[in-house]
């Protein structure tokens, strides 16, 4: 299959890394700083894949079978509608949008094309979840009933205002739990099924007069298995690994990172092996990429629905909006 890229930042190199050269071509990459593009271009293909300056002029020129979109936030629907309109499947970074009428315009021209349409949410492919998902799905834990979730990592100014983007509310959509945490709402939502109702608060502790989007979200959410509580940050002083915990009648499964531990009800801890990645970007955004990208791509060859598509992120994109709107004070 012939694949192009638009938007060459940090997250397009774990994408253009995931495509495997031995079965599909990198023809093409855009960027509106030609040079990040062209950059990409001389690392992953020797120079052979075209660059670009826009993505119209791409879908223009180009005779394209799958776009990954890696662009800010706010440019993922509108570029999603303009490939799927040209016929080419797409596969987009999180979020899969950042609001409802984005939402709602994205699920009609994914629902009346023939193309595929899949959302990067690869942390779903980890070992860890994998395998905790797994051990639940076997029963011999009794019923799952409650969950947290812990994301504490680290942003300063510079990171919001060298992006152009990052840290307004019209472009990026809010702030620590669409950008940083979002897949981590994402995993618990998988594990604890639809969210009927939620509270939220947020805050920006530490970059007061620098953005207008939170660093901190706090949130008390009750699903159909059960109550979660999910805490998220960037004003924190380091990246630490991320805390799922996944509290069931006969057992405690701890994710952190990428480690699954297993805790009696007793207190004993059993460290679950398991199998062991290299991560092709930050460690803390999980090895899951490759994964993901291989089963798009098995659905686009064979016609069948994709593993995450909008249906398989619906739920935790709606309970997004919900946090945010309790946040805000307009539910």
């Amino acid at each position: 299959m012939k694949i192009a890229i638009v938007g060459c930042g940090g997250i397009a190199k774990v994408h253009a890394g995931s495509v495997n050269p031995q079965e599909h071509q990198l023809v093409a990459f855009a960027d509106i700083l030609p040079q990040r593009a062209q950059d990409f271009s001389q690392q992953y293909t020797a120079g052979k894949a075209r660059v670009y300056a826009s993505l119209e002029e791409m879908l223009e020129k180009e005779d394209l079978d799958v776009l990954h979109i890696c662009t800010p936030h706010y440019l993922h629907v509108p570029m999603a509608l303009a490939a799927l309109e040209k016929g080419v499947h797409v596969f987009m970074e999180k979020p899969p949008a950042i609001s409802h009428q984005q939402y709602a315009a994205l699920k009609e021209a994914a629902q009346k094309s023939s193309c595929r349409l899949g959302v990067c949410f690869q942390n779903r492919y980890n070992p860890s979840v994998q395998t905790a998902k797994s051990l639940l799905e076997s029963g011999e834990f009794g019923r799952l009933i409650s969950a947290r979730a812990f994301v504490t990592w680290s942003r300063g100014g510079a990171y919001y205002t060298e992006s152009g983007w990052r840290g307004a509310l019209a472009t990026e959509g809010g702030g620590a739990l669409i950008n940083q945490s979002i897949h981590t709402l994402d995993l618990m939502t998988m594990f604890m099924g639809h969210a009927e109702n939620c509270e939220a608060s947020i805050a920006n502790h530490h970059l007061k007069g620098v953005i207008e989007v939170e660093d901190t979200m706090e949130a008390y959410i009750r699903y159909e298995k059960g109550v979660g509580l999910f805490y998220c940050t960037t004003a924190f002083g380091s990246n630490a690994p991320i805390l799922l915990e996944l509290h069931c009648e006969k057992m405690v499964l701890r994710i952190e990172g990428d480690t699954l531990t297993l805790i009696a009800p007793d207190g004993t801890k059993t460290a679950v092996e398991l199998e062991k990645r290299v991560a092709l970007g930050k460690g803390y955004w999980g090895t899951g990429h490759t994964a993901c990208i291989r089963d798009f791509y098995h659905a686009v060859q064979t016609g069948a629905q994709p593993a995450i598509g909008l249906p398989e992120v619906e739920n935790t994109f709606q309970l997004m909006m919900d946090l945010y709107e309790s946040a805000r004070g307009q539910r």
